[in-house]
């Protein structure tokens, strides 16, 4: 890990750089899949499969009974750990449904919100080198509570043509409605354009590689809402001479294993932390069967020394982490200097994996610095807003000289009229 001390707030920018690939190399061949999977459908999509998970697949979609073997091959244990961990999803994000007010803005001008759940929601779970059934119960769960009509989840099979057992109970237990087996570019496409099998769907959810990422970006320039623009997986830990330097290492370890590409920081105040740290990092990182991913993401990773809390603070926020890891001594007082983050875990013990899996807030979050514009998923998240007004003869009389003259000055005659008819006839009516 690279070590910096005190570094000059000019050289903060270059600093905190993340280790992302440009996206603009891969576009070229996103789109060819993209619109190969428009244009062919499942056939596209099918192909692909066969080129990138090396498996034949007669069928896209999963059937009752692969459902029914994977509830048997999962053990007990496990099973009850996905159930508590959507319980406590569940309870956390049904406390965000949304209360409507009726507004009276003026007398007789009321207007209010309406919150309507996105009907058709599409999931994309990755495959890869972990099967992360966690993720589908934090993109399943807030979609079923919202009311969305139709919930689709995309996932690549292995090379034997099955998904994961565990993902397909995590689905079950959270409400998913249906499940293919497709994954990468193609299952983007099939989810945004609509497939023979997989149906189009309106805003896709999900973590994924570059050239996922990359796909649902190009496809939420015409075609489907997408949850946020991501990168790849980053935390930051802020410590002070008290922070336990086991603690502290193995976090910034359970982020490192994500993936290369992932990116972990420690800022703190307190020198002789930094040694105890890398002492503690070397000595776990051998512990670890993801250790040459941790390793070569570790290369990407910094140990930060500053002078106080403040500046650690005001790095951080310039830093804007997926998520943040306060582990100091008066955390609670620093949380409240928080103000660019995804997800936020206080104290010696709140370790990030808390979140990732069952404390109950949602772990798909915003990453390379888009939490200074972006919140994590929510309740929110699969719902819009619609927007009501009704004026009675009251609130016609109360503004309508002001929509006139607003419409007279922008030049919109049509608007101008439209509100004058009223006014002229209840004038008339006044008569």
């Amino acid at each position: 890990m690279n070590v910096i001390k005190y570094p000059e707030r000019e050289d903060w920018d270059r600093l905190l750089k993340r280790p992302v690939m440009d996206v603009e190399t891969l576009r070229e061949t996103v789109r060819r899949v993209l619109d190969d999977v428009r244009q062919n459908g499942d056939q596209a999509v099918k192909a692909y499969e066969k080129q990138f998970d090396k498996v034949d697949l007669d069928e896209l979609a999963v059937t009752e009974s692969e459902m029914a073997e994977a509830e048997k091959l999962v053990s007990t244990e496990l099973k009850a750990a996905l159930e508590l961990a959507h319980d406590n999803i569940h309870t956390f994000h049904a406390a965000q449904r949304f209360e409507s007010r009726r507004v009276e803005v003026r007398p007789g001008v009321t207007c209010w919100q309406k919150s309507v759940p996105i009907e058709k929601v599409g999931l994309y779970i990755p495959g890869g080198t972990a099967p992360l059934f966690s993720t589908v119960l934090m993109l399943a769960t807030p979609a079923r509570i919202a009311g969305c009509r139709e919930i689709v989840l995309c996932t690549p099979p292995n090379r034997e043509g099955r998904v994961h057992p565990a993902i397909l109970y995590a689905a079950r237990v959270a409400g998913v409605s249906r499940i293919f087996k497709a994954g990468g570019v193609q299952a983007i496409g099939a989810m945004a354009y609509g497939t023979e099998s997989i149906p189009k769907v309106y805003k896709i959810f999900g973590p994924g590689n570059q050239y996922v990422m990359a796909a649902k970006q190009q496809v939420s320039l015409s075609d489907v809402a997408i949850d946020m623009p991501a990168g790849p997986s980053e935390v930051a830990v802020l410590a002070d001479a008290t922070s336990r330097p086991d603690f502290v290492a193995a976090d910034l370890l359970s982020q490192a294993e994500h993936g290369v590409d992932s990116q972990v920081l420690l800022v703190t105040t307190d020198e002789a932390m930094i040694a105890k740290v890398q002492d503690e990092v070397n000595r776990q990182l051998e512990q670890l069967p993801r250790k040459d991913i941790a390793a070569r993401s570790l290369a990407n990773s910094k140990l930060i020394l500053v002078h106080d809390m403040d500046e650690a603070m005001e790095l951080t926020n310039r830093y804007a982490p997926e998520h943040l890891i306060v582990e100091t001594a008066d955390y609670l007082q620093v949380a409240e200097k928080v103000v660019n983050a995804g997800s936020v875990f206080l104290g010696p013990y709140t370790p990030e994996s808390a979140g990732d899996y069952a404390s109950g807030t949602n772990h798909t979050l915003p990453t390379n610095g888009y939490a200074v514009a972006y919140s994590g998923v929510n309740l929110d998240s699969y719902n819009r807003k619609v927007t009501f007004q009704e004026l009675t003869p009251q609130g016609v009389r109360a503004i309508g000289p002001a929509v006139e003259a607003m419409a007279a000055g922008e030049q919109l005659d049509a608007h101008r009229n439209a509100m004058a008819l009223r006014l002229n006839q209840l004038k008339a009516e006044e008569a």
